[in-house]
């Protein structure tokens, strides 16, 4: 008899992905390895919104990867923090969210994933003159997701850039955004060495057939039980 039910307490591993070189900074997320307890799309919405990370994924096959990824406020078909993230917790090849196969690799620092940039969600890409200008601004008003970039030494592909999702959800300016990345990658066509929000790294490389490689560092926070 199973004795799980949407009651009982969840484990939750906690991670921080795209993290500066020092392990500092990185997007904040959680992992549900367990979804016994949130079987649904109800259930998992009111986890994601009670933990208030930008994302939460929840494993429903760990040795396949497939995982379902929510925000507050909605469900995505994909995210890049999310995806990199799990990877690496589950020491994964592939990684199935309901956007497509995304292959893994890791080189001892960076975990990698291959993806193609029309599986990103829409945003907004608004190129200012100078990372100074990136740093002073403010957060938007909700109602349009925005990824402010600036080169800072364009010869080297280095970029600084902010994200502010406009969602209204709590999240008023996501720390580390892989699927922004992608398309700001795809758009120019070139490698990107990105440091966004307080100081994380991300870091592209467009490939073959439309795929965009992303790849950061990842570090384990630590468990909640909700």
């Amino acid at each position: 008899m199973n004795t799980t039910s949407a009651n009982a307490a969840t484990d939750i591993d906690v991670l921080r992905v795209f993290c500066a070189g020092d392990g500092r900074y990185g997007n904040a997320l959680g992992v549900v390895r367990d979804t016994r307890g949130h079987p649904d799309e109800a259930s998992r919405q009111a986890l994601a919104k009670q933990l208030g990370y930008s994302e939460t994924v929840f494993v429903d096959d760990p040795e396949r990867g497939i995982v379902d990824i929510y925000t507050p406020g909605a469900r995505l078909p994909f995210a890049g923090h999310p995806l990199v993230g799990t990877a690496w917790l589950l020491d994964l090849e592939v990684v199935h969210p309901p956007a497509g196969e995304v292959w893994v690799r890791g080189d001892g620092e960076f975990t990698w994933i291959e993806a193609r940039a029309e599986w990103a969600p829409p945003r907004t890409l608004r190129q200012y003159a100078s990372a100074a200008e990136i740093d002073a601004l403010e957060v938007p008003e909700p109602g349009e997701w925005i990824y402010a970039w600036a080169w800072e030494e364009e010869a080297a592909g280095r970029v600084r850039a902010r994200a502010f999702p406009g969602r209204g959800d709590g999240i008023d300016e996501d720390e580390a955004t892989g699927a922004a990345a992608l398309l700001l990658t795809a758009r120019l066509g070139r490698a990107l060495n990105i440091t966004q929000g307080r100081g994380s790294q991300l870091l592209t490389a467009p490939g073959p057939d439309g795929i965009v490689e992303l790849g950061g560092r990842v570090r384990l926070e630590g468990a909640l039980r909700r």
